[in-house]
């Protein structure tokens, strides 16, 4: 076992930050369950909403440290954009941007670095269409609303928003200003999911009635480290028990089922284990006196959440970050005419495949892998998560500059992350049914259903 010596800023960064989560879990205990489904706001929702074509995407980014650099690499790659403006609390990681601009040949982005308020300065300032932020999830609406404000369109990475309320003042800033706001859920745009939409668009599943997703992720020596993430997503698992993470699972599966586009989610029952796996973890790491291994985590290790939809469809969404246990995001979808599910990836189609046996997915890619895939997958290899993130990066790009609806909007954002507080509100009373917002305020039900694109190449 090996031991440290007590890290005097665990003190000093994990406590102090836990002002962004600290008043949410006493709040709930007084909250009236069956509230949360009212509409709201004054606003009218949007229908495929869509700008004029921008023909040079100008982008003013917040946030460049792991995923946020991810994507600077990959903007620097796509036509039709020009980085201006590059934020970060971190001096030395906004040089180290710039420098990445300069070299692809464009002029150097200005550059913002005097607090964690600057990205105010860059969207009040800077002639920009885009703002992008990667930045800890207690700023990402925060620096969204500012961008929007600002006359800017906003994208953020996963999740948009933490609370019911920050999801609806995502909904109510982008209809009062007229600009897009996008959750950029990179999952949505991997080849196991983007394949399984174009069999579902063909008729292959038959009728869609229940999925299974989540985020399954062993994320106990990143909560510990001293750097990165680490510097803040602790604060999240001491204070909060919920499905704190949901979108990378459940944002796939929305698509599956049309949700904002012909169905909506309905309501969640959530329940959550004990908590378990930091103290052990953190016992191990640094010895059992250490006050990482004696603080009381409030995140249940396992938290399981079940969502039916307004149609009757049915998703488990399962988060685990603290459990030893390889990475899975679930991936189950089942139709009245077969399966696909990943971790491992099979396919099951009655009729097609050999009785009561799962087909290997290989077996399908030749006929069903997504155009945009087939067309661009290249372009992204060796980026971030084995090309799903420049795909998803490039489609964002390619639907600004020709006036299209993006892939998904502010109302996919704020259905599929209010299922952290709503997890929460339900683990803090008893697995009660608690109902979904909606912020469509209707128009779920004539929405058009996502279509099958491809790139322009």
């Amino acid at each position: 076992m090996q031991k440290h010596s007590e890290d005097s800023n665990f003190k000093r960064r994990d406590f102090l930050k836990l002002g962004a989560v600290a008043g949410i879990g006493a709040a709930l205990s007084a909250v009236n369950q069956t509230g949360c489904g009212q509409p709201r706001g004054t606003g009218e929702a949007r229908t495929a909403f869509r700008v004029a074509p921008i023909e040079t995407v100008r982008i003013g980014f917040v946030g460049v440290g792991g995923m946020g650099s991810a994507h600077v690499q990959n903007f620097l790659n796509i036509e039709g954009v020009q980085i201006k403006a590059i934020c970060d609390i971190v001096e030395e990681k906004v040089k180290r941007a710039q420098q990445w601009v300069v070299e692809a040949g464009q002029p150097e982005p200005k550059g913002y670095s005097r607090g964690e308020w600057d990205f105010k300065r860059m969207c009040a300032e800077e002639e920009l269409d885009l703002v992008f932020t990667a930045t800890p999830w207690e700023w990402h609406v925060p620096v969204c609303v500012a961008a929007m404000e600002n006359g800017k369109h906003a994208a953020t990475e996963v999740p948009a928003a933490m609370t019911i309320d920050e999801c609806w003042q995502l909904v109510e800033t982008a209809e009062k200003t007229g600009m897009h706001c996008v959750m950029m859920e990179n999952c949505c745009y991997d080849r196991r999911e983007l394949m399984r939409l174009n069999m579902i668009r063909k008729g292959m599943l038959g009728e869609i009635l229940h999925a299974e997703a989540g985020y399954l992720h062993d994320l106990r020596a990143l909560k510990f480290s001293d750097q990165g993430e680490g510097l803040w997503r602790i604060a999240h698992s001491i204070k909060r028990d919920a499905n704190l993470y949901p979108t990378h699972g459940l944002g796939p599966v929305a698509q599956c089922m049309d949700i904002n586009r012909g169905d909506q989610f309905d309501f969640v029952v959530s329940m959550s284990s004990n908590s378990r796996g930091l103290n052990l973890f953190a016992a191990e790491q640094f010895g059992a006196d250490h006050p990482k291994a004696t603080m009381k985590y409030a995140l249940g290790d396992v938290n399981t959440s079940l969502i039916r939809t307004k149609n009757g469809k049915t998703i488990t969404l399962i988060h685990d970050c603290d459990t030893p246990r390889p990475y899975s995001r679930v991936d189950f979808v089942q139709g009245t005419k077969g399966i696909v599910t990943g971790y491992p990836d099979r396919v099951y189609i009655e009729g097609r495949s050999p009785a009561h046996q799962w087909e290997p997915i290989e077996n399908y890619w030749e006929e069903f892998d997504h155009p945009l895939w087939k067309a661009i997958a290249s372009r992204g290899e060796g980026r971030g998560h084995g090309g799903m993130d420049y795909i998803e990066d490039y489609r964002l790009i390619q639907s600004l500059r020709t006036g299209t609806p993006l892939d998904m909007d502010v109302y996919d954002a704020a259905a599929w992350s209010v299922v952290v507080e709503l997890s929460e509100r339900s683990v803090a009373n008893k697995s009660r049914p608690i109902d979904f917002p909606d912020f469509t305020r209707g128009k779920w039900k004539t929405n058009p259903p996502l279509g099958i694109v491809t790139a322009a190449v």
